[in-house]
């Protein structure tokens, strides 16, 4: 997809240390195995598109073999039957971004395959009807911007049934999103404008500007730790080279943020909601 917002384009990755734009799978597996020794619990495989990553069913399976409860976020486009099967030992959690239901808003957003083709209403029904046939933990990101900030998603998130709705606010970020972010920024007003439409659901979980800057332990495509605590990527030293603990010594993580935003919870909680037969279908 090409989302024209997003906060984690990694361009300056591929431009000044990576070219390939990610570590080989070797290395990308040992770091794997670090996080996990230095006592992580849970740890999120995110993109990009992280099913784009062709051995990323190798990371998934060693993290959940060290112990770590296991997450992707994805798109779903490429979230196939023979996935779910496949994986279903090893990972636990499936987030899935959706921003809208609308075909219009998500070209505009560039939330589309290739930026031109949007994923239908009727495909976001029957994604959300897989990933609790296979029993996966459900979880649902909504990044809220200029476009679909008065967008109402209740239904939608009434029948999906996620333990979490992550409604985010377009956060821009030096030297990621520069180029287009002004068309998606909104205020405080409109983002309060979106949580007051969707007050009476449950499993939200708001995080404004303020409580996603340095409330996340984040690694990037090079195998380094990463903040954003102040509206730029802060790379530390390459995991591989220096360590963990080394390498944490240079990032600005407020775990009072993490905290706040609800960043614990019972994520080793991961058994579908029991769904009657006859609420998983959905008529295009």
């Amino acid at each position: 997809m090409r989302c024209k917002f997003c906060f984690a384009t990694f361009k300056d990755v591929k431009q000044t240390i990576l070219p390939e734009g990610h570590l080989p799978e070797d290395e990308a597996l040992e770091v794997v195995r670090k996080i996990a020794a230095a006592g992580f619990e849970k740890i999120t495989f995110a993109g990009g598109e992280p099913l784009l990553c062709k051995w990323l069913p190798n990371l998934i399976k060693t993290a959940k073999q060290l112990g770590m409860t296991t997450m992707i976020v994805t798109n779903g486009s490429k979230l196939t039957d023979d996935f779910l099967k496949e994986n279903k030992k090893y990972l636990d959690w499936i987030a899935v971004s959706i921003d809208s239901l609308e075909d219009e808003n998500n070209i505009k957003i560039g939330r589309a395959i290739t930026g031109k083709k949007p994923l239908s209403k009727a495909f976001y029904y029957e994604l959300i009807n897989k990933i609790h046939k296979y029993g996966y933990g459900l979880k649902i990101n909504t990044v809220v911007n200029k476009v679909n900030y008065k967008d109402n998603l209740t239904a939608f998130i009434e029948y999906a049934k996620p333990k979490r709705w992550k409604v985010l606010q377009v956060l821009p970020i030096k030297g990621q999103n520069d180029s287009k972010i002004d068309d998606f920024k909104i205020t405080d007003v409109e983002y309060t404008h979106f949580l007051n439409t969707h007050k009476d659901v449950e499993t939200i979980v708001p995080e404004s500007n303020d409580e996603i800057k340095g409330s996340y332990v984040m690694v990037d495509p090079a195998g380094r730790f990463f903040d954003n605590a102040q509206g730029t990527h802060n790379y530390s030293k390459p995991i591989l080279e220096v360590g963990i603990q080394e390498a944490l010594k240079t990032m600005n993580y407020d775990y009072g943020k993490f905290l706040n935003r609800g960043g614990i919870y019972n994520w080793n909680n991961v058994k579908s909601q029991d769904l009657k037969k006859e609420d998983l279908c959905y008529e295009k």
